[in-house]
């Protein structure tokens, strides 16, 4: 599949609280877990009828036009293969999302910022071995010290994730809204309960 069929995820919580689909690659697996891939039902019908997709599940609602009707789909599989990205962009989504969403100095969740483990003053650089998601009580009081002055300790050592690494982070996430029919493929590879 070309480049430009690539899917670029629809960033309008508004668009997706109305009956949004859940976008499959053709191996059924998400393109995306966080954020989820979902589509606007309009996109995924659309993508229905140029003939891109096939709907593996659909809700209940229908749409019409002068000459056709359609169940909105629910659950929609592309039909050629999308290569997953290898290379993971350095943004500060990715770091709280690498970092579990909690600070790496005392393990507590919200009011996130980032720090650099060696402070830029020090000749510290930006980058996934240098930056960790911190709150701001840690980040005020490491200010511009190194851990040792600072008192404080990692958590873990910070690294480049790699792309199946933010993939399985993410599925601890689970997003606000799962219809039924989407557990199923969420879900596929999890150990099942006797």
């Amino acid at each position: 599949m070309d480049s430009e069929f690539r899917t670029s995820f629809v960033h309008d919580p508004a668009a997706l609280r109305q009956h949004p689909a859940l976008v499959l690659n053709a191996d059924f697996r998400p393109l995306s877990y966080y954020p989820l891939s979902l589509w606007p039902w309009q996109e995924a019908i659309k993508a229905v009828w140029l003939d891109r997709v096939s709907i593996v599940a659909e809700y209940d609602e229908t749409v019409r036009s002068p000459s056709t009707t359609i169940k909105i789909p629910s659950v929609v599989v592309l039909k050629d293969y999308v290569k997953p990205q290898k290379r993971v962009a350095f943004t500060r989504f990715n770091l709280f999302l690498r970092d579990g969403f909690c600070c790496q100095y005392c393990g507590s969740r919200g009011d996130l910022t980032f720090d650099h483990v060696v402070p830029r003053s020090r000749g510290g650089i930006t980058s996934w071995e240098n930056v960790v998601a911190a709150c701001s009580p840690c980040n005020l009081h490491k200010a511009n010290k190194s851990l040792a002055q600072s008192g404080l300790a990692l958590r873990k050592p910070p690294r480049q994730p790699a792309a199946e690494d933010l993939r399985n982070v993410g599925r601890r996430f689970p997003p606000n809204h799962l219809h039924e029919s989407w557990v199923d493929y969420l879900y596929w590879d999890s150990e099942l309960q006797a």
